[in-house]
């Protein structure tokens, strides 16, 4: 078995990733907030895994500049997590989601990361020190300030370990 890890730019790496992402959250499975499907932001980076020499697992990391009580943080991020079919429950996304914490960990500036996910992957975050954010967090769609409320916010404390208050990731969700 002969895998890789490798964090590339998000633009740049995105025919690499496409694929596998599209096939994991296609187009007609969108989420949907009462402003319409959920528009999604870019990564700024991406972690992608190699089996073999095939894509095995993507996770999408972010950047950027957040409220959290009314007060600026700057956030860090995952999103977009898949694995392909025919590699899941063989540890790949742990590796890849250890992998982009340790990336936005050694920029030593970011305040806390967060992530959305759905109820059956709850656990799985939550094995790997992720927290589940009481409060509310808030996203830009289509120019509007919204309420994010389709998928559990959670956060992965680095200064801050926030549990309740209201997140505005001031931009669009990841």
């Amino acid at each position: 078995m002969s895998i890789e890890i490798d964090i590339q730019t998000g633009d740049t790496s995105w025919p690499r990733a496409e694929k596998l992402v599209l096939e994991t959250f296609p187009p007609e499975a969108a989420m949907i907030l009462p402003t319409g499907p959920v528009e999604w932001a870019h990564p700024d980076l991406r972690v992608l895994i190699e089996d073999e020499g095939e894509l095995a697992c993507h996770v999408g990391i972010y950047r950027r500049a957040g409220t959290w009580k009314g007060r600026k943080v700057r956030l860090g991020g995952i999103g977009g997590v898949a694995t392909h079919p025919d590699r899941r429950r063989k540890g790949y996304a742990g590796l890849a989601i250890t992998a982009a914490i340790q990336t936005l960990r050694d920029e030593r500036a970011i305040d806390f990361a967060v992530l959305v996910c759905r109820p059956h992957n709850e656990a799985f975050y939550e094995k790997r020190g992720w927290h589940k954010f009481g409060g509310d967090m808030f996203v830009e769609q289509r120019g509007q300030r919204v309420r994010f409320d389709v998928m559990a916010p959670y956060v992965f404390d680095f200064r801050y370990g926030p549990r309740d208050g209201i997140i505005d990731l001031c931009g669009l969700p990841w």
